[in-house]
């Protein structure tokens, strides 16, 4: 599974508006700064929006800024937003799971139960890890790269 540009832009996005601090920021702002399309970030704001992840305020002070908190926001969800289901196969889908043209008998597929533990697998970790979590692990990385030394000879 790869995800979209769309998902890892509103992975940014979110990102900026959590650090942020519940300040809500424009959309130029907000696109400048994380060096996505003011076009596109504007179709993935509206969609977070849709999804009651996001709140805008239109007038001075306004933009938009998280409707949820960081701390309980998982990025299986967001992935969600703009992926869909997580299913590698079709017959796994979540809303209306579809037989594969090929196969002959869904419930024994040897493909589909392997697929069914790498979507698990999937979901588990990206509904584990909230958006919090993983600015802090972004944080903590950075924070052990800027103490390394680099010896050259």
């Amino acid at each position: 599974m790869m995800i979209s540009m769309k998902t890892k832009y509103a992975l940014m996005a979110l990102g900026a508006l959590a650090r942020s601090q519940e300040k809500a920021l424009l959309i130029a702002d907000l696109a400048r700064t994380e060096k996505i399309p003011k076009k596109f970030l504007e179709a993935i704001l509206l969609a977070l929006k849709n999804q009651g992840i996001l709140s805008s305020r239109k007038g001075p002070g306004g933009g938009y800024s998280l409707a949820v908190s960081p701390a309980s926001l998982t990025v299986g969800r967001i992935v969600r937003a703009f992926e869909g289901d997580l299913a590698p196969v079709p017959c796994l889908g979540d809303s209306a799971p579809v037989k594969c043209p090929e196969c002959e008998e869904m419930e024994s597929c040897g493909i589909r139960l392997v697929m069914a533990d790498v979507k698990q697998a999937i979901s588990s970790v990206l509904d584990g890890i909230t958006l919090a979590e993983m600015l802090e692990k972004s944080e903590q990385e950075r924070q052990k790269l800027s103490k390394m030394v680099d010896y050259y000879i």
